[in-house]
């Protein structure tokens, strides 16, 4: 259990008195559970709320742009792997690389300086709208935002569902392990949002805090066992071969800072994109849409 402060305790941390602390509650979004009439605040999220709302980073210096290097920071997908594999098949003399830091994690690797694109697929309060808020607050501008795919997401389940899951709020009222994505990825933020719109209280959640890197991994550990449920994207339920509870669809977008949208190795990148060699390679799997893929999402 990650540790827990005390209104009293979070008051001191920030530097302002309780009160004020109930008014950053109510309309700054500070992250708080009230449990048995009280007020708690996991650390950690607090940490990331005040790193959220830091504003004037300091500049960092661009590293000398490179046209034989791809560099994509964020969100993991099993597609957006492979197509990176297809892309240095067609382009022999480029090298791609990933960095698995989760959708809020390529945001802050875009600021930094050290990537080309960031995924992302952030949902904002509306849930109709993705990464546009969280661009903004990391970014402080909006990049150049396209479409990678659409996505269902949803909870990986055993093959015939044996502990017949049948909604969020069941993962609180059945004896279950669950298997979890660490905090900053947008399908922890969407599996959260959804646990706290069913009134599951996560402190008696059995596995709650165990966190792992890729959507593979939450069905890997189902598939062995491990666990009876987890966050993760259609694809991995059909490529297992486990059942799975739909959430929704979700917009997975690429994220491109507009220093780097002419670079040679993004523009030949986002070109590839509606290439058929993709849409076959999309078909072999359930739970993609790519009616939008290669869409110039911002600015539109």
């Amino acid at each position: 259990m990650k540790k827990l402060l005390s209104t009293k305790e979070v008051a001191h941390k920030l530097g302002v008195n309780e009160k004020m602390v109930y008014t950053l509650i109510a309309e700054k979004g500070l992250p708080a559970s009230k449990v048995t009439g009280k007020w708690l605040f996991p650390s950690h999220l607090v940490d990331q709320w005040v790193e959220s709302k830091t504003i004037n980073y300091p500049e960092h210096s661009q590293p000398e742009p490179r046209e034989d290097l791809l560099v994509i920071c964020g969100s993991n997908d099993l597609l957006l792997e492979r197509t990176l594999s297809l892309f240095m098949e067609l382009y022999p003399d480029q090298t791609a690389v990933f960095g698995n830091l989760g959708s809020l994690g390529g945001l802050k690797a875009l600021r930094r300086g050290v990537c080309h694109m960031a995924s992302s697929h952030l949902a904002q309060d509306s849930g109709e709208e993705y990464n546009f808020s969280f661009a903004r607050e990391v970014l402080q501008e909006l990049p150049a935002v396209v479409n990678f795919a659409r996505r269902e997401q949803g909870i990986i389940l055993p093959p015939g569902n044996p502990k017949k899951i049948g909604s969020i709020a069941d993962l609180g009222s059945k004896n279950l392990t669950v298997v979890n994505r660490p905090l900053g990825t947008g399908t922890r933020l969407l599996f959260d949002r959804m646990l706290e719109a069913a009134e599951v209280d996560v402190s008696n959640l059995k596995g709650y805090g165990d966190e792992l890197p890729k959507h593979i991994d939450v069905g890997l550990e189902v598939l062995s066992g491990r666990a009876d449920c987890g966050p993760a994207i259609r694809p991995v339920a059909g490529l297992l071969g486990l059942d799975f509870m739909p959430l929704g669809w979700e917009r997975f977008d690429l994220l491109i800072p507009k220093d780097r949208f002419f670079d040679k190795a993004v523009q030949l990148f986002l070109n590839m994109l509606p290439d058929k060699s993709i849409r076959e390679m999309a078909s072999t799997m359930s739970g993609y849409d790519l009616s939008m893929t290669g869409k110039m999402i911002f600015p539109g």
